[in-house]
């Protein structure tokens, strides 16, 4: 299940970020952003469930930066 929301999650990020390079119109980046921050999520919980905590800790962590950057630019 996580693996299908991560796969979905990313085609969604680098369909925006491609559309945005492709017609430089970036006003679905902070959508974008908010995708990624999704994916560093999924990533993160996809590890703690293999057991690696220190690499979950750090998506974890990216998660967060991540969504706080997609907030500010909202």
């Amino acid at each position: 299940m996580l693996k299908i929301f991560q796969i979905v999650l990313s085609i969604m990020v680098v369909s925006l970020a491609t559309y945005g390079l492709i017609t430089e119109d970036f006003r679905f980046q902070s959508y974008m952003f908010l995708s990624l921050s999704l994916v560093m999520l999924v990533i993160g919980v996809r590890e703690f469930k293999k057991g690696k905590k220190s690499i979950g800790w750090l998506n974890i962590v990216a998660f967060v930066f991540i969504l706080f950057v997609s907030i500010k630019i909202f």
